[in-house]
């Protein structure tokens, strides 16, 4: 992380356009997650300006939308009232620094590694009022999204098709940014479970697909705690592969994994 030595500012709470939902947007990176964040974002109607450090996913996002455009990082800047941080926290300060930006201007911050109040710091004297750690499912529609800051703005852009989690504090934004890391060994076990299945059956992706499906609707339908309950059958498969699972220190690993990017380790 980098530290600015500035004091944050108030902020300001974000009010609708003067064309009603619409705004001027515009995105800085088009990595895989802020290109995401576009395609949720431009059946809406607004007006998106992205940045050309990803020139293959900007003139792919341009050329699929009438309302994306693609400029040089100033260019995004003076065009925009909205503006969408999709940058490497390390290389942000170099590159803010050189642009110069509104008063009137808000920022949503996408950079893991970077609090709200340093990404704050570098925007002056645009604000920075939200940070947000959406899925590349936001592109569709349906993503969870921790947030801090500003909900009320993060809810008009992206409420209506997303479940939106708002964190009170930048402690738990760092506490949920270490627990989301899960989905990364969960996809692993479902990765390799679909391999040892489509080993034994005719279609290996029917295999992986239904146990996506069984994961996903489970879980969305059903508390963790009260999901192992109801699958804790004596002898039944899924006890015994649960019970297999923790015999060689599972949670054990998993705590561990957690406290160690707790710590920055």
């Amino acid at each position: 992380m980098f530290t600015t030595g500035r004091t944050p500012r108030p902020r300001r709470r974000m009010g609708r356009s003067s064309k009603g939902n619409t705004m001027r947007i515009g995105i800085l990176g088009t990595g895989t997650i802020a290109t995401a964040v576009v395609r949720g974002l431009v059946g809406d109607g607004h007006k998106i300006t992205v940045s050309e450090r990803s020139r293959t996913n900007a003139a792919a996002l341009a050329c699929a939308y009438d309302n994306v455009t693609v400029a040089d990082n100033q260019t995004v800047i003076d065009q925009s009232d909205v503006i969408f941080l999709g940058l490497m926290a390390e290389q942000a300060p170099d590159i803010l620094g050189a642009l110069v930006f509104r008063a009137d201007q808000q920022v949503i911050t996408l950079m893991a590694g970077a609090s709200l109040a340093e990404a704050d710091a570098l925007v002056a004297p645009a604000q920075a009022v939200a940070i947000m750690m959406p899925f590349p499912s936001i592109a569709e529609g349906g993503s969870a999204i921790m947030m801090h800051g500003d909900t009320g703005l993060i809810d008009t852009l992206f409420g209506a098709r997303n479940h939106i989690f708002a964190l009170p504090t930048p402690d738990e934004m760092d506490a949920y940014l270490c627990a989301q890391a899960v989905l990364s060994p969960i996809a692993r076990m479902l990765e390799d479970a679909g391999d040892w299945l489509g080993a034994r059956v005719s279609d290996p992706a029917q295999g992986e697909a239904f146990l996506r499906h069984l994961v996903s609707s489970s879980l969305a339908a059903t508390p963790a705690a009260a999901l192992v309950q109801a699958l804790n059958t004596p002898g039944g498969y899924n006890q015994r592969l649960r019970l297999h699972m923790e015999k060689v220190e599972m949670r054990t690993a998993l705590r561990q994994g957690l406290t160690a990017l707790e710590n920055g380790d």
